[in-house]
């Protein structure tokens, strides 16, 4: 996939938000009119004693969830962790690793929020909208809104409330879990995001791109315990 770097990533907390806000503008909302035929998941795994990392991104068939592709880039992040910034951290390493897929997914997922940001430009969507590509965040807990407990079943679903808008979908993937908050990544309308994320969901809690891609992120973090750098920043 290519993609072309819009801002520069050495940059200051205050510089970040106002990439974020410029860019949060260039989101778009709308239904997916071709047919779906490969999903990926993407996710980041960290070493325990730096900033070493590795970012995963799984590409599977759709709906059968055959994996056909991984890739993997290890480096080192030069960002520090700060609450809403998640994005300056983690994405010019999956940027680098979508720039060498060799099967293009249709809709990307990623472990992260989408719109469901403060700045309303979460990891999702600012991958979206660099990758210019359909993307779904699907985040384990909340940064923003309100929103009531949805039902125990599978598919019960509420939504997500900020501003008097809808900015997400708190929906249930497994019973007796808790839910994950599905928000608009780019270049998907959020009824579609949550339908693919029910169908991508088998027998756990998150859907199989995304946690294809944490097991393998995971696995390879752990592997290589002094595995090279490269940094990005």
């Amino acid at each position: 996939m290519h993609y072309q770097d819009i801002h520069p990533w050495a940059v200051s907390p205050q510089e970040a938000a106002e990439i974020q806000r410029r860019l949060s503008q260039m989101v778009e909302s709308r239904p997916i009119t071709k047919p779906i035929a490969l999903v990926a998941g993407a996710d980041i795994s960290y070493s325990k004693r730096d900033n070493r990392l590795v970012a995963a991104v799984v590409v599977m068939t759709f709906p059968k969830l055959e994996i056909v592709e991984q890739i993997e880039v290890e480096g080192e992040t030069a960002f520090p962790y700060i609450p809403g910034f998640l994005s300056f951290r983690e994405a010019p390493a999956m940027l680098e690793a979508f720039s060498r897929l060799r099967h293009e997914p249709d809709v990307i997922m990623v472990d992260g929020q989408g719109i469901a940001h403060p700045r309303g430009l979460g990891l999702a969507s600012h991958l979206g909208v660099i990758l210019d590509h359909p993307t779904i965040g699907c985040a384990k807990t909340r940064l923003i809104g309100k929103y009531a407990e949805p039902g125990e079943q599978k598919g019960e679903r509420s939504p997500l409330w900020q501003g008097g808008k809808i900015i997400g979908m708190v929906l249930r993937t497994r019973r007796g879990t808790k839910p994950l908050f599905i928000s608009i990544g780019h270049k998907i309308d959020l009824d579609t995001a949550v339908s693919i994320v029910l169908a991508c969901t088998r027998a756990f809690r998150l859907p199989e791109p995304v946690r294809q891609a944490h097991l393998f992120c995971k696995g390879k973090t752990l592997l290589k315990k002094g595995f090279p750098l490269k940094p990005f920043s």
